[in-house]
């Protein structure tokens, strides 16, 4: 599942495409909304919302969408072939005179009235790369329960949205501690978010999610995506495991040097792509 600072990319680049133009094309390929005629509406604006994507139209109406795992939106130029994937894969196009946009494999196509936005983004924590970013709320909400493993936590959306399996590994890492240390036990919680809002704030305009500052290919993380092989930072092997239940695990790497806390058995040779696996709570 892209992270937070993806989203805030693909957000920004249909933006820059979309919004100002009037739609001469759109087809909501979802049995909810097939029906729905949104040509000749003017795109106002196409925002993100931690992991969620508003796309909001002249009349008081907005299109929600969500990647997850596999959904993408692709833009393409009067006349270009579309090569996002085939055609039964497509869930959504807005087309206007300048460009068109194709949602692949979307989730998560949603078409509802501005004012009842909250309805599926209101259950969200303060959005690290938002207008509306709130430090000491986004603490308070780690630290409501207290006993709850670090990393599942940074990956509750519920609590600060925006973090998915790479920055909650990489952060956990940046704090000395293992994924499955209890919240409780962070020493400074307010340092590791004000880190959070820092590092996807960095990354927001460049791919790679760096957090070690070198965005050289294999050195851009310090332990994700590293299972067996030398922390970047001490050089002991990076050991890895599952956290979390069915539907909802990930991949955890830590240090064993590096990172203090409990951990459970381990293994070494599970080497997930980026984004991890699983799916995650409160998306």
């Amino acid at each position: 599942m892209p992270e937070g600072d993806s989203v805030y990319r693909v957000a920004a680049r249909l933006h820059e495409e979309l919004a100002g133009r009037v739609l001469t094309a759109a087809d909501l390929r979802v049995p909810a909304h097939a029906t729905a005629d949104l040509t000749g509406r003017r795109v106002l604006e196409v925002a993100p919302r931690g992991k969620h994507l508003l796309t909001r139209l002249d009349g008081g109406l907005t299109l929600h969408t969500h990647l997850r795992m596999d959904g993408r939106w692709a833009v393409y130029r009067p006349g270009e072939r579309w090569s996002g994937g085939p055609a039964w894969q497509i869930r959504a196009v807005l087309g206007t005179e300048h460009s068109t946009a194709v949602g692949y494999r979307l989730p998560v196509v949603e078409l509802l009235r501005s004012a009842e936005e909250e309805r599926v983004v209101g259950h969200l924590g303060p959005d690290l790369l938002g207008p509306d970013w709130d430090a000491g709320e986004a603490v308070r909400r780690l630290l409501a329960q207290p006993g709850r493993p670090l990393a599942e936590a940074l990956l509750d959306q519920r609590n600060l949205a925006g973090i998915g399996n790479v920055y909650a590994n990489e952060l956990c890492f940046l704090a000395g501690v293992t994924p499955w240390t209890p919240v409780g036990e962070l020493p400074r919680p307010e340092r590791l978010v004000e880190r959070s809002q820092q590092i996807l704030d960095a990354n927001r305009l460049r791919p790679g999610h760096v957090t070690t500052g070198d965005t050289r290919p294999g050195r851009r993380h310090w332990v994700y995506g590293r299972a067996g092989r030398p922390c970047a930072r001490c050089g002991t092997v990076v050991r890895t495991a599952t956290q979390g239940t069915p539907p909802q695990e990930r991949v955890a790497f830590w240090c064993p040097h590096c990172q203090r806390g409990p951990a459970p058995g381990t293994r070494t040779a599970t080497r997930p792509g980026p984004g991890g696996a699983g799916r995650r709570p409160g998306r």
